[in-house]
């Protein structure tokens, strides 16, 4: 796989450097979130820049980050996705666009609702931080059907 595969910068904004805010509290949170989410693994050195791809407040906000990789097989665009859904990163080799990087999270999220409903093991699929049992398969899977009709067709454009 092409670890340098640069995705679409038009369908994303720059921000400003992470010490300086937004201008929008509940973006900026959101932001130190994601920065934060994505500072947990050992395999970033950095962060080098920052976008934000969209956001509907308190739903979903989708940022992209370009990153210092601190391991030779990891991508240096990393979408990271947060807000009242599991937050999650998703290369920018497979995504190039927000459209992209949510379809794919609704797609790696809809096999783990499907596994947790089962009581199937969720050990090989997306990190979810919540048990997978079937209650909790329930309401992410309401919310993967929000995403899906609401905010999908909006990243179409």
């Amino acid at each position: 796989m092409e670890h340098n595969a640069k995705p679409d910068l038009s369908s994303v904004t720059r921000l400003p450097p992470a010490n300086i805010s937004t201008g929008e509290d509940d973006l900026d949170s959101a932001r130190i979130e994601a920065r934060q989410y994505l500072e947990f693994y050992n395999w970033v050195s950095a962060i080098k820049g920052e976008y934000l791809g969209y956001g509907a407040e308190g739903i979903i906000y989708i940022f992209l980050f370009e990153i210092e990789p601190g391991r030779p097989d990891v991508s240096q665009w990393i979408w990271v996705i947060v807000g009242d859904v599991p937050p999650a990163y998703i290369a920018a080799d497979d995504a190039r666009t927000p459209f992209e990087a949510v379809d794919g999270y609704i797609g790696a999220l809809e096999e783990w609702v499907e596994a947790a409903r089962q009581g199937k093991s969720v050990a090989k699929l997306i990190p979810v931080n919540v048990d997978a049992n079937p209650a909790n398969a329930e309401i992410l899977a309401s919310r993967l059907k929000f995403l899906d009709e609401k905010i999908l067709p909006e990243l179409k454009r």
